[in-house]
């Protein structure tokens, strides 16, 4: 006996149900609109990835998710703007490579922990890098450019859409792996850097495929190989970087879906359902990979795994690259 006085009356009503609580509001999830916020800007592939899944993942949970873009700073204002939202199930996260990968070692003071500050709910798709250079490099594959940059030395330019970028740190892991010198040169965006590709100005760059295969289809441009493991729907006659000579490379960008961290097992599981279901429906696997994505589900504590071992990775392609932003 401890002496205390249980509780009575109301108090005791009270106290019975507030164990309960969470559980009837994650069996009555969701109740209103999803907000869904995005780290780039409207029309580009994560955009339109995050659009795409979520108007069909809104028929199975019956309320509309609003897409929010809310870009800069290489996604780090989206991803505080979540991880300090109520853990509700109702204002999710577009983590990317960027955000949950990327960013912890890329900036020396982080507004957020991609670990402890989120939920994992599921992956949605990865989006391969593809190696791409302009008409005036006399190089048919990546041997070939391999020796084209060693004969030009540092003079030999790569662009990129920005410092600390997936297209960057490629360049850095292309850079080590095959033991070459040449000079960086950040653009701000994709789509300055493929002009200026496109027009001599830089000879080669590692960017997404959605941005520049109709450039290499008007033979503007040529892909010399693929940065994931497998070769991409999008460009099967195009081989990996491991098959062109480099075993072991992979740089790869990808897109999932996080909470704050705290939100409900149910509610999370019913996320993953609902997206899951979405990313099996032929219509978004078909748009999907019409922007060079491959839809790819994974449980939530697959997907956390899965984080874990990006930041890891990235982290060294960070240290290499000597990249670093505040």
């Amino acid at each position: 006996m401890t002496g205390r006085t249980p509780p009575r009356g109301g108090a005791a009503l009270a106290a019975c149900l507030l164990p309960a609580l969470p559980a009837a509001q994650a069996q009555s999830f969701p109740a209103k609109p999803i907000t869904l916020v995005v780290p780039h800007s409207a029309g580009g592939t994560s955009d339109i990835l995050a659009r795409t899944v979520a108007a069909e993942a809104a028929k199975t949970l019956g309320q509309t998710i609003v897409i929010d873009n809310k870009g800069g700073a290489n996604g780090t204002i989206a991803a505080k703007q979540v991880a300090t939202s109520a853990p509700d199930g109702y204002t999710l996260l577009l983590a990317t490579a960027s955000t949950h990968g990327i960013n912890p070692s890329l900036y020396s003071r982080i507004s957020y922990d991609a670990v402890k500050d989120f939920t994992p709910v599921t992956l949605l798709a990865t989006v391969p890098n593809v190696l791409v250079v302009g008409k005036p490099v006399q190089a048919a594959n990546v041997q070939e450019l391999i020796a084209y940059i060693r004969s030009q030395g540092d003079r030999t330019n790569m662009g990129s859409a920005g410092a600390g970028t997936p297209g960057h740190l490629a360049g850095e892991m292309f850079k080590s792996a095959a033991k070459l010198e040449f000079t960086h040169v950040p653009y701000k965006g994709g789509s300055p850097a493929i002009t200026d590709l496109i027009g001599g100005q830089i000879d080669f760059m590692f960017t997404t495929i959605p941005g520049v295969l109709p450039h290499v289809k008007a033979g503007t441009l040529r892909a010399l190989a693929v940065t994931s493991p497998q070769r991409s729907p999008a460009m099967p006659e195009i081989p990996t970087m491991a098959e062109s000579g480099l075993p072991g490379f992979q740089a790869v960008s990808w897109h999932g879906i996080v909470a704050p961290a705290g939100t409900p097992e149910a509610v999370v599981a019913r996320l993953n359902e609902a997206l899951s279901g979405a990313l099996a429906a032929p219509a978004v696997k078909q748009r999907l990979m019409e922007e060079g994505a491959q839809a790819s589900s994974l449980n939530t504590a697959a997907f956390g795994a899965f984080i874990q071992s990006e930041i890891a990775a990235w982290a060294k392609a960070v240290k290499d690259s000597g990249a670093t932003a505040n």
